[in-house]
């Protein structure tokens, strides 16, 4: 059931089809501190959207899972130490900041084993990423400059850091 909340006015409200929606690398996250996250989340009757591995398979992210980010109310991003690598976290991500932007979705984020001036600065494995990207798609400045700006603005909102066993809130 998904959450559902109106303002005073009876003519307007909003209807989302998922509490939450998960935004995550899989190769890093997946089986571990994500798929945990997932189920916590489940058990405590919090509707929340995981994408099926099958669902990553092209460079895009397809309409359907676009809209289940538009149809989400609280985002959450785990950005872990490859999260940049996958350039379809980075789309997603995008769509993600348009939602704040355009939507005033809530987004949460989770820095998980990285510290956030690594995602912010795209330094270390992000860096690196970046540098892959730059010359690969040299021919798309504009795109790389808009997965570069949605890392920026994600990193510099409040989020949670991860280190092994201790969560740490950013503020």
């Amino acid at each position: 059931m998904a959450w559902q909340g109106s303002s005073s006015s009876s003519s307007f409200s909003y209807k989302w089809t998922y509490d939450v929606f998960l935004s995550f690398r899989g190769k890093d996250t997946r089986t571990g501190f994500t798929g945990n996250l997932y189920k916590a989340l489940c058990q405590r009757g919090i509707h929340t959207f995981i994408d099926d591995a099958q669902l990553r398979r092209g460079k895009e992210i397809t309409p359907s899972l676009a809209k289940a980010i538009e149809e989400s109310r609280i985002a959450i991003v785990v950005f872990s130490e490859y999260y940049a690598s996958s350039r379809f976290c980075l789309e997603e991500l995008i769509k993600i900041i348009d939602c704040i932007k355009t939507k005033g979705r809530l987004v949460l984020q989770v820095f998980y084993k990285v510290d956030p001036s690594q995602v912010g600065r795209q330094t270390r494995s992000y860096g690196e990423a970046f540098a892959r990207y730059e010359s690969v798609h040299y021919h798309e400045p504009g795109k790389v400059l808009k997965w570069r700006s949605a890392l920026s603005m994600a990193a510099n909102l409040t989020g949670y850091h991860y280190y092994g066993e201790q969560i740490i809130s950013s503020s």
